[in-house]
């Protein structure tokens, strides 16, 4: 089915749902429940034909793979650098303190919808934010969704620079938006143990910030002024 005007404000609130769960660590429980996700897509026929065909692929890997395998490619593609990070403000906040705030303002959002987080599920976490999106009433859910689509743009990007099926994921969510998947330059991305990683607090005798590293450097013994406190020189 190819998506016209009239289907573009269309309820894709089983969709969203699906799509999800999709993007969900796929544990026995979830993958049990493919083949309604399968039936669910095509019953509300809110995805084109061309990107159902691709969800098809992702699913069927899912069904076949080896259960142990399943779950470990998808800890290594998501929990293993921020190009691919499903948490949202990763992308925009990094690590910066504005990401606290934006957190706090999202989680009372889904408070006032009624949305309860899972134990230890952070607001930003995009299967918690399409399960929201999709208690929206479908013009705010598309709008909602095009506040994000540069995101999604970029993680569109990563997953197809992997060769990774849950690209199409990414992609059938621009399309919700109103929006066609458009692949971007991406900046070359350290290892996420790097980019993590914490400064040394002391790096030895290093010479870096050295004026002249590499030659003997002088050194200033400075007498500790005690005249303030009283004490004897």
């Amino acid at each position: 089915m190819t998506m016209t005007g009239a289907s573009k404000t269309a309820s894709a609130t089983l969709s969203l749902r699906v799509l999800a769960r999709l993007l969900s660590y796929p544990g026995a429980e979830s993958r049990s429940h493919l083949p309604e996700m399968r039936d669910a897509l095509r019953t509300e026929r809110a995805i084109t034909d061309g990107r159902l065909a691709e969800l098809d692929v992702l699913m069927d890997t899912l069904s076949s793979a080896d259960p142990l395998d399943a779950e470990a490619a998808y800890v290594q593609l998501f929990d293993r650098g921020r190009a691919t990070s499903l948490h949202l403000f990763e992308h925009v906040h990094g690590d910066s303190r504005d990401r606290g705030p934006a957190m706090i303002d999202l989680a009372q959002t889904y408070d006032k919808a009624g949305l309860c987080l899972a134990p230890g599920e952070l607001p930003d976490y995009l299967p918690a934010v399409l399960e929201f999106v999709s208690t929206q009433p479908p013009r705010e859910a598309r709008a909602f969704l095009g506040e994000m689509t540069h995101i999604f743009n970029a993680l569109f990007s990563a997953l197809r620079q992997r060769q990774s099926a849950y690209a199409s994921v990414i992609g059938a969510l621009l399309e919700l938006a109103g929006e066609k998947a458009q692949p971007v330059k991406l900046a070359p991305e350290e290892p996420l143990d790097a980019s993590w990683s914490e400064p040394p607090a002391f790096d030895g005798c290093s010479p870096k910030g050295q004026s002249r590293p590499g030659q003997p450097q002088p050194i200033r013994i400075v007498r500790k002024d005690n005249s303030a406190k009283g004490a004897p020189a």
